[in-house]
């Protein structure tokens, strides 16, 4: 589904010229939940970027289902991203004082789905993430954190998208919310969707079953992660793996 040819992404402010990713090369097969992992500054938010048709590379080649991204127009992308593409960010980006029904339904005001169907494929989505249909008519701000999240969830789920990229999902959840998050995405991965997650943190990176480890804009390690993505529990062989690497880089 995703293929990175040496992806270089260089940042030029004046005469400073930053680089941050340095000829990074991987592949992701379709139905795969991965996860990117590295500390701050490490390249995996603009690698995240570059993955969903925000940005291109300064040199190097991104395909996704084998069309080269940097051929295509304005236009293009933006239908790419509404089809293809489900997002969820750590501040979940809600409209505040819409209700959540009207939340989830946004990205389908850019589809062909009729609107009398709009708000049955944005109910059948909240359904899917756990989410009390007694919340479906409160306001986004009225929610927790964790609603809000599954909200978020729902929202990248209502088109039906083939990938799901999210970025840092659970930064702004308590460890118990987060974990009923990250199960929500192994469901979804169950479902045959291919997930691709940013984080920093190991724990949450255990849930999946591969994890690409960034540092200064490069990928330092690749590895397949067991049984993780099937038991509903992070790995924790991996979790041990991480937090050693994440020492000795410090």
């Amino acid at each position: 589904m995703i293929e990175c040819i040496e992806i270089t992404k260089k940042y030029v402010s004046g005469d400073t010229e930053t680089v941050a990713l340095a000829g990074v090369s991987f592949s992701i097969n379709e139905d795969e939940f991965v996860a990117i992992i590295g500390p701050s500054g490490s390249g995996k938010s603009t690698l995240m970027h570059i993955l969903g048709a925000l940005d291109i590379p300064t040199s190097g080649q991104f395909l996704l289902e084998g069309q080269d991204v940097a051929d295509l127009d304005d236009d293009e992308l933006a239908d790419l991203r509404n089809r293809k593409i489900g997002f969820v960010f750590q501040s979940f980006n809600l409209l505040p004082r819409a209700n959540v029904i009207r939340n989830v339904t946004l990205p389908l005001l850019y589809s062909k789905v009729p609107p009398g169907r709009r708000e049955e494929l944005a109910r059948e989505a909240l359904v899917k993430t756990g989410l009390g249909e007694d919340s479906f008519n409160k306001r986004s701000n009225q929610l927790s954190g964790g609603q809000q999240q599954r909200v978020a969830i729902a929202r990248a789920l209502v088109t039906n998208p083939s990938l799901i990229l999210a970025d840092e999902p659970t930064g702004n959840l308590d460890s118990k919310t987060e974990k009923v998050v990250m199960q929500t995405f192994q469901q979804m991965h169950s479902e045959g969707r291919t997930i691709v997650l940013i984080t920093h943190e190991a724990e949450i990176a255990a849930y999946a079953q591969r994890v690409i480890t960034m540092r200064d804009g490069r990928l330092v390690d690749d590895r397949l992660n067991g049984d993780a993505g099937k038991t509903g529990k992070p790995s924790q062989d991996t979790v041990a793996t991480a937090e050693a690497e994440k020492e000795m880089s410090a």
